[in-house]
């Protein structure tokens, strides 16, 4: 008995001490899963190394089973990561650190001419980029050809290249750069100096090439002297061309006309009469899927030639006077597939219910609608609601006529109807009355400086439809440019630092920067409500964007 009990009470103390010991090595595990799961990992290349890194990434019975995944495993976990997440991962460990710059395929950097001296070193650890931004500082030098041939060697493989502000830049560097990088997909340039001599040699050389925007090209100062550009070996590959704000835009003429397989073409504050060439595009372009034309000299002969694009689904008209309900109806007789038109009529009346109501008959797919400065009367905005079963998207900005009997109209025909936007209109909380019994669909509504619209007639209708999303602005406010001229999203790129001459020069002007920063804040607040049209139809129109990951 005595033994009996002996061994029991032992029994019961080592129960006691192994739970200790477990209790201990639990609080143990707790506080080391906390540590950073690379401590204790070190590069070798001995046959042991492997061996060596599970054993140092064994910390009191604890395997950190990171260390175990495949360099392509975390590589691709690092695609999922924000930049800034990306440069965050690079500091844990040398492993993480060249991972993450093997597998970064976009990358942005300031292009001052200071950048020459690292570009070596920027590409040996970023040696897989793709995508590459290079912006300059208007009041800054910019780098010059040298630089743009050394990036160039460095990375063979680039597919898009955005330049900004890169005025040193010449004919000869683009050549250069454009027989080194053959494979270029993608080119944007802004506010850069070089001229026909260097956009010639790109189409000359990149064959591949897809997508090109060129907004403010100062190299090419007379039209009429200039070389023609285009279309070169790009011709048969271009299927997006964008220019914006070019005195001499008619010197792209050759290339348009020369881009058989062109798909998009977006043409923003560009000089001269477009009319003779829409007409010469007539026979040669069959694949036009979207043509945007803001503050063009063009007039309905060139909307006549347009309606020929049987193909055409997407057609904005921003401030063009000189287009009326001639044109529009030509284009809505012929382009059944039309499925996003956007007018800004620039109050100049020339587009009314007739243009409208050729829409309504002859564009039965149309999904999305934008008027701005255009006064629809019920008449045609019944004839669309009727017809235009599918529309889902619409609308009405800085319009005259549109009051509660035009929204009532909207809120009982419009069935399909899922997002509305109402800006400067006569609208009051009749109005809104109208939506909340109507639009069985409607899930967004934004009403901005109707002074009709009262904040009670907002609550109302968010309590009555509280599955709608209601954005209500009856506030004064600066007068708002609708166009949405600079599509497109900024880049998840890596920028890098200054260098150290704008450090010193940002620090200099630092010291007085407090002063103004309530100000600052405060103007903010008012800008920030800027082209709330233009942002809103971005978003709605998000889909139909690229990846942004590189």
């Amino acid at each position: 008995m005595g033994q009996s009990a002996s061994s029991a009470a032992a029994v019961a103390c080592r129960r006691e001490r192994d739970q200790g010991n477990r209790s201990v090595n639990i609080s143990k595990t707790r506080s080391t899963a906390s540590v950073s799961p690379m401590v204790g990992y070190s590069y070798g290349t001995g046959e042991g190394d492997s061996e060596n890194r599970r054993v140092e990434a064994v910390t009191d019975g604890t395997t950190d089973y990171i260390s175990d995944l495949p360099n392509e495993c975390l590589a691709s976990v690092f695609q999922f990561l924000s930049s800034a997440d990306r440069n965050r991962c690079s500091l844990v460990c040398q492993r993480w650190l060249q991972i993450e710059g093997q597998s970064r395929h976009r990358l942005s950097l300031n292009a001052e001419a200071e950048l020459f001296s690292a570009i070596p070193s920027i590409f040996s650890r970023f040696d897989s980029v793709t995508k590459l931004a290079l912006k300059c500082d208007r009041r800054s030098v910019s780098i010059r050809d040298d630089s743009l041939v050394l990036i160039s060697q460095r990375c063979p493989n680039l597919t898009r290249l955005k330049l900004r502000a890169c005025r040193e830049l010449t004919d000869a560097g683009m050549e250069a750069f454009a027989k080194n990088c053959k494979g270029l997909k993608k080119l944007s340039c802004g506010s850069c100096t070089f001229g026909s001599k260097g956009m010639n040699a790109v189409l000359d050389n990149c064959a591949l090439l897809e997508e090109l925007s060129v907004k403010r090209l100062r190299g090419i100062t007379d039209a009429a002297a200039a070389e023609p550009i285009g279309p070169g070996v790009a011709g048969s590959s271009l299927r997006t061309i964008c220019l914006k704000e070019l005195y001499n835009g008619q010197c792209f003429g050759t290339l348009i006309l020369g881009a058989k397989n062109l798909k998009t073409l977006k043409l923003f504050r560009c000089s001269g009469d477009w009319d003779r060439l829409f007409q010469l595009m007539v026979d040669r372009m069959t694949k036009m899927v979207e043509v945007h034309l803001e503050r063009l000299q063009i007039s309905d002969i060139g909307l006549q030639a347009i309606a020929n694009y049987s193909n055409l689904e997407i057609l904005h008209l921003v401030k063009t006077p000189e287009c009326s309900d001639i044109g529009l109806i030509a284009i809505a007789d012929r382009c059944k597939l039309l499925r996003k038109l956007h007018i800004d009529g620039w109050k100049a009346n020339r587009i009314g219910d007739d243009g409208l109501i050729g829409v309504a008959k002859g564009c039965p797919n149309l999904l999305e609608l934008v008027l701005i400065g255009v006064n629809p009367t019920k008449v045609s905005l019944e004839m669309l609601a009727s017809n235009c079963q599918n529309l889902e998207r619409l609308a009405l900005c800085g319009s005259d006529s549109v009051g509660d009997p035009e929204i009532s109209c909207i809120a009982a025909k419009c069935v399909a109807l899922k997002k509305l936007c109402i800006k400067s209109c006569p609208v009051s909380d009749q109005g809104m009355e109208a939506l909340a019994n109507g639009c069985p669909n409607l899930v967004k509504v934004k009403v901005k400086k109707c002074k009709g619209v009262t904040p009670e007639g907002g609550d109302w209708l968010r309590r009555t439809r509280g599955s709608v999303a209601v954005n209500l602005d009856t506030g004064e406010a600066e007068l708002q440019e609708a166009s949405a001229s600079d599509g497109g999203a900024q880049e998840n790129g890596l920028e890098f630092p200054q260098m150290p001459a704008q450090i010193a020069a940002a620090a200099s002007s630092t010291s007085g920067s407090t002063a103004r920063s309530s100000s600052f804040k405060s103007r903010l607040g008012l800008l920030s409500g800027r082209s709330i049209v233009a942002n809103t139809l971005r978003r709605w129109s998000g889909g139909s964007t690229s990846a942004r990951h590189g």
